[in-house]
């Protein structure tokens, strides 16, 4: 979960028995499988974001690194500000342009319900865990080579699979230029970036470090 989401969402899953991790996500607000990630808005947020075209730029990052986008729409009352058929064009947008479920919700609370019950589906019932570190049994070597992978600054488990796929191996990815790897999929060049100064940059023991973007600089 986001650290930036609402409160009364972390307080009404934990009521549930669920355990929350709460970190700066990049991408996302929830994140409830190893292939699911849901962004939640408020009603006013969610117009907004149609507006100015965050939302469709959010959407696209998530398509990129997940297999199932979730959008959740909290809230009851429009600001007016969007149109009925500019309203009606963004759901249909979601679902046909970027494969994506959006759900509406009244309360926060209501949010936090539906958020246990997708990630107690989809960690339970269809056992797909949690990306990267969540602890499991009997990891094969795939299992490994995609931790790994994911484990590079914003990449998901689909973007884990296309960077393996297109450079054959971890140690090939490891080695390759930001030129190349910008390539792949939707990385881009800044993201790029990022994953080399993670693997070139020497370590320096006992320093707080800096940001993605302060170590771009």
């Amino acid at each position: 979960m986001d650290r930036r989401e609402e409160e009364r969402v972390l307080e009404k899953l934990r009521g549930l028995g669920a355990g929350v991790s709460v970190s700066d996500l990049e991408i996302g607000d929830y994140i409830l499988s190893q292939r699911v990630v849901c962004e939640r808005k408020t009603r006013a947020d969610f117009e907004n974001s149609i507006i100015d075209g965050r939302l469709f730029r959010q959407l696209a990052r998530m398509q990129e690194n997940y297999e199932r986008v979730l959008v959740v729409v909290e809230g009851e009352n429009s600001s007016g500000r969007v149109s009925r058929n500019a309203m009606l064009g963004a759901y249909a947008s979601i679902l046909a342009d970027f494969g994506a479920g959006v759900f509406f919700t009244k309360t926060p609370e209501a949010t936090a319900e539906l958020l246990f019950a997708i990630a107690r589906y989809e960690q339970e019932s269809k056992k797909a865990s949690l990306p990267v570190f969540a602890k499991r049994k009997c990891l094969t070597l795939l299992d490994y080579q995609r931790a790994v992978v994911q484990s590079l600054p914003n990449i998901g488990p689909k973007m884990a699979e296309e960077l393996l796929a297109h450079f054959g191996s971890v140690k090939n990815i490891l080695c390759a230029p930001s030129e190349q790897i910008c390539t792949v999929g939707r990385i881009g060049e800044k993201r790029a970036r990022m994953i080399k100064n993670v693997i070139e940059r020497e370590y320096e023991s006992g320093k707080e470090g800096k940001t993605e973007e302060e170590a771009e600089q």
